[in-house]
């Protein structure tokens, strides 16, 4: 048992670790496309949020509240 335990630590140890490259100069420009963006669409982005801030009669870090009611 508590050597399936010690396997399961390493491996995902191992996983961990392969993870973390550096970046090389030439690479930098793929990073920067906006695919690679959380948000590729921030216009769309601040939609959603206003929709959903309007839906739950709350808001989040994201700007000015509104009522439920969707009027803003």
């Amino acid at each position: 048992m508590k050597t399936n335990i010690l396997w399961v630590v390493f491996v995902a140890l191992a996983l961990a670790c392969a993870g973390c490259t550096p970046v090389k100069p030439w690479q930098k420009g793929n990073l920067a496309k906006s695919q690679m963006a959380f948000d590729p669409d921030p216009l769309d982005a601040k939609f959603r949020q206003s929709v959903y801030d309007s839906k739950e009669g709350s808001f989040g870090g994201y700007g000015l509240g509104a009522g439920g009611c969707g009027c803003n």
